[in-house]
């Protein structure tokens, strides 16, 4: 009996040896094709000509476009301080570094494998000796294309150009319903408070007017037309107000500005004012037209008219 279970147990060791040598190299090839996989590049087609980018970045510095990034759930190590302030961001760059042009040793630090900058900005060859890094000319894309764009960059088209037809169809279908409920003529200016004059704008220049203006069709006021749809922002005194407000104003309200003037018989006298046409955003989560926040705009803009 003893003689048979010794061979026995001989076998036994054997295949249990085998069969740990085969997971330890199952683990070893997967660990191998995931380092593979991150260090797989895409060639990408800037405005300055073609960079070489990671097909799946993962330490990204953000100087510009960071909600752009975030809305494609990358993953930002840096970001711009103004991006950093926005009420919509807060919970996703929780821990992010906040960088600059200027701050380039704390962007080493920070190991990036790919940076995003403005074509205004300085350091430009500095921080390509850092990492990869793309280069955006502010205005130079609609903000649908921005947002292709980067989802080209990180590898994620599809799931850009999706979101892009979905978010027309349901901001274009929102429009329609508007425009029967208030009258195709009806107009809508978007206004803005600083500390001691307004701002009107276009119908590109954020504050929710890519939407009111490009997508649901709503009319700007005739002056507005002419003052701020080529330029995209105009200055105006508190005593213009009348010749710019629309049958609804869209007045994003900027929390860190004297408020005051809204109380002043001059603003209070604007008809659409009297009539309660006003539609209050915060000027803080509304200067960008990433989709996080174009979502957000066309809840507020959907809830008001539709609700």
């Amino acid at each position: 009996m003893k003689k048979l279970l010794i061979p026995f147990l001989f076998i036994f060791v054997l295949v249990l040896s085998a069969c740990g040598s085969a997971e330890s190299t199952d683990e070893s090839n997967s660990t191998e094709s995931d380092t593979e996989a991150d260090a797989e590049t895409i060639t990408y087609e800037s405005e300055l000509g073609p960079v070489e980018v990671p097909a799946n970045p993962q330490r990204i510095v953000a100087l510009t476009n960071g909600p752009n990034v975030l809305a494609l759930d990358g993953n930002i190590v840096g970001i711009d301080e103004w991006t950093e302030a926005n009420p919509l961001f807060e919970e996703r760059l929780e821990g992010v570094e906040i960088v600059s042009d200027a701050t380039l040793e704390k962007i080493q630090e920070l190991n990036p494998d790919l940076i995003i900058a403005g074509s205004w900005q300085e350091n430009l060859d500095n921080l390509s000796k850092i990492a990869p890094t793309v280069v955006y000319t502010w205005g130079a894309l609609d903000y649908l294309s921005q947002q292709l764009e980067i989802g080209k960059l990180l590898n994620k088209e599809e799931e850009a150009a999706a979101w892009i037809e979905d978010f027309q169809n349901r901001a274009q279908a929102a429009g329609d319903e508007i425009r029967e409920l208030i009258g195709e003529d009806t107009t809508v200016s978007v206004i803005e408070n600083g500390n001691d004059e307004l701002y009107v704008f276009g119908d590109n220049y954020a504050r929710g007017t890519e939407i009111l203006y490009q997508e649901m069709k709503l009319n700007m006021p005739e002056q507005v037309e002419e003052m701020a749809l080529e330029s995209g922002v105009y200055t105006l005194s508190l005593e213009a107000v009348p010749e710019f407000a629309g049958d609804y104003i869209v007045l994003s309200k900027n929390p860190d500005a004297d408020d005051s003037m809204f109380e002043l018989n001059t603003w209070q006298n604007v008809p659409a004012v009297q009539n309660g046409q006003v539609i209050e955003i915060n000027s803080k989560a509304s200067t960008y037209s990433d989709p996080i926040t174009l979502e957000y705009l066309l809840d507020i803009f959907e809830g008001y008219f539709l609700d």
